[in-house]
Order: structure tokens, then sequence, then C-alpha cells
């Protein structure tokens, strides 16, 4: 027999503080019955952490145990951070989630994009409410914890302005890593790490020898799309030299980019012509090409 709960649904709005097994279970019984409550937590899915000694030597056992708040709980889960519990008005405060873009040029993303869509990143990014410090660069960088959530961590420039955050992520680029051919190739090297390569992709003096992607001293931007594009050129070539036929050349082109900003917003140019939020949103801003890749490997995403 089942059981029933008689109460003033209307009077009760249930706010639970983290989705750990505790938090699941009363956020399921409460959805169960019908009586209004948030679900809060940091993450935006919950993890079986039972499990995680498993997930670590199992490959492909990992992605098992994070499961989505969202899809259970609806617009009954918030993902946030509770920095205060207020209980003379009776509300759970959370982070307000600002963000702080700290930029040392005036111009926003890649140089070699179309002002137009520097500029619409610039504005974009102002209206989702991030802060942005351009023309300042960040003056103790190598004194920062990276990637890691603290409590607090001051980020100071050269400006003397100071940032209190709780995460520093880096965005000034890619550092090759070269030391898996830096001692045979050293005197291929460009100064950035990356080999030098002939119009063929070939290293330089080493005609059986391809570089593509980052490690490729090709002048164009690094980007997933150009390492593809590499890819094809060096198997040509590959199968072209094992039959005496002519090697392809690689030319960088017009440069395409898609810069998304937030599952639906978004920016970018295709071929030197800009293209705005709709074409980005469609093309990169929903899944960010997960679908490609998983496509590439020839499997179906979880």
């Amino acid at each position: 027999m089942g059981s029933q709960v008689s109460m003033n649904v209307g009077a009760v709005h249930v706010v639970i503080v983290g989705g750990g097994f505790g938090g699941i279970a009363a956020a399921s019984k409460l959805q169960a019955l019908s009586i209004p409550f948030v679900l809060v937590d940091m993450k935006d899915s919950f993890h079986h952490n039972v499990a995680a000694l498993r997930a670590s030597v199992e490959s492909g056992f990992a992605k098992k145990t994070f499961i989505s708040y969202s899809v259970t709980f609806g617009e009954s889960f918030r993902q946030g951070l509770v920095v205060e519990i207020d209980l003379k008005n009776q509300k759970v405060l959370l982070e307000d989630g600002e963000v702080t873009l700290i930029h040392s040029q005036m111009a926003l993303a890649d140089k070699e994009l179309l002002p137009c869509v520097r500029q619409e990143a610039k504005e974009i990014l102002l209206r989702k409410g991030v802060q942005l410090l351009l023309s300042e660069r960040v003056s103790n960088l190598e004194e920062l914890p990276l990637n890691e959530c603290r409590e607090c961590i001051k980020v100071q420039t050269d400006k003397g302005t100071e940032v209190a955050t709780n995460l520093v992520i880096v965005c000034n680029g890619i550092k090759i890593n070269s030391s898996a051919y830096r001692s045979t190739f050293e005197g291929r090297l460009a100064s950035n790490g990356a080999l030098r390569v002939n119009q063929y992709l070939q290293v330089e003096g080493y005609s059986h020898i391809y570089a593509i992607g980052d490690c490729a001293d090709v002048k164009e931007p690094k980007m997933a799309y150009h390492a593809s594009l590499h890819a094809n050129v060096a198997v040509t070539n590959i199968l072209n030299s094992t039959q005496q036929r002519p090697l392809k050349a690689y030319t960088p082109g017009s440069l395409t980019f898609l810069l998304a900003l937030g599952r639906n917003d978004g920016v970018g140019q295709i071929s030197g012509f800009y293209v705005g939020r709709l074409m980005v949103r469609l093309a990169k801003s929903r899944d960010l090409l997960i679908s490609t890749s998983w496509k590439a490997m020839r499997q179906s995403p979880p």
C-alpha cells in the first residue's frame, strides 16, 4: 500500500544543499510527493563515488559514474555554489558566478579574425556579464594554482588590479610538447618547438617523416580543423610516394573560425566572411563538435 502526505504544499519550498547520496534521495522523494524543492550543487552531475576506484582502472567505466541532475530533476536543479544561508529571510545565497577575463590587448580573440568578429565576441561576453580587464597582464601567474578550485585566489595584474577568484584558467595559447622528438630532430625545430616542414608537410631533410597538427611549423592558427586538413595531405602523400605519384602540397587557406560563447551563442567567420549567432549555434555551440569526434572514432556517444 502507498502513503499520502496531507499538507499545504503551497506553504512549503524545500532547498537541498548538496547533491550527494542523501541529497538525491531527498530530492527524489520530494519529487514523487509533488512537494516544491530546489536541489543545489556545484557540479552538473551526481558522482557515484563508490565506483571511483574501479573507474580509475577500468577503461570506459568512468562515464557510468556521472549522472545528470537536470535530466532527473529538471527546473528543480540549480547548479551553483552556496556561500551563505540567511535564516532571517529564509534564503540560500549562491555565488554570483562572475568570470573575469584578463587580456593583455584591447581586442579579443585571434588577430587573424575580422575586426567585426573580434568586436562581436567582446560584446557577447559583456552581455553575459563577463568583466573584461583589457590591456592588463597577470603579473603573478607563476604563483597561482591553475585549474584548481580554491576558496580564495588573488590574481594581480601589471596595472595594480587585484581580483579575488576561486578558479584560474590560463588561455594564452598552447605550448607544444616536443619531448618525444626534440633530441632526434633538434636541428629541425622552430623557436616554439614545432618541427620545420616543407610544402608537403615532410620534416625538413626526411622524406619519409611527416609532421601534422600542433607540432608542424605551418604559419596558421593552431586549430583542430587545420590538423584534420594536415592529416589528409600527409596520408595522401604517403600513398602517392609508394606509387611514384606527385605529392600534394598543403596551402593554408582562408581562416574558418567558429567561436562558441555558451550553448546558444557565438560568432565567427567562414572563408573570410562573418557568420553570426545562428550559424555558430547550429554548427558548433550546441555540442562543441563532440558528435564529430565520436563519428570520427566510429563510435556512438554514451
